[in-house]
């Protein structure tokens, strides 16, 4: 287990794992349709982020990048195929993570966050928006920020 996570519980330490990928099928299928270019980008961030030497975020994404893809379509499964309703479910979850930010330490916080800015960012600029030219489609941009999420680097 991840040291950061001791002082979690059971279903906040769960909550935790999967963020990113609530976070991906939030700003993936915003749109109401979750592409293989969404699809790959998340599985690719993923396997980067495990890869990042320096991060405190390693040991969390080597065990979250673990069978990402069948991760993402079992979690998917679970929620509604309209996006609207889906990703009203998607930020209730993702608000919980605001009461377990501040029980980890602060720099893993923050990182964390950051990391999940950055998924989200990537995630929505990977279908390319309008044209195919890597810009954020107006549904993603909605999301892009985690407005759901608050900043723990600013708490």
């Amino acid at each position: 287990m991840i040291t950061e996570f001791d002082a979690l519980s059971e279903s906040e330490v769960e909550l935790m794992h999967k963020a990113p990928i609530l976070v991906c099928i939030m700003v993936a299928g915003a749109d109401n349709h979750i592409d293989q270019r969404e699809m790959e980008e998340a599985i690719s961030l993923a396997k980067k982020k495990s890869k990042k030497h320096k991060s405190l975020l390693k040991e969390y994404y080597t065990t979250v990048g673990e069978d990402f893809e069948d991760k993402i379509k079992i979690i998917v499964q679970g929620f509604p195929v309209e996006a609207e309703q889906r990703n009203v479910l998607i930020m209730k979850e993702l608000e919980l993570i605001n009461v377990i930010l501040p029980k980890v330490e602060k720099s893993f916080a923050i990182q964390f966050y950051e990391s999940l800015r950055e998924i989200a960012q990537k995630i929505a600029e990977s279908s390319g928006g309008m044209l195919w030219m890597n810009s954020i489609g107006e549904e993603e941009a909605k999301f892009v920020s985690l407005p759901m999420i608050k900043n723990p680097a600013i708490s």
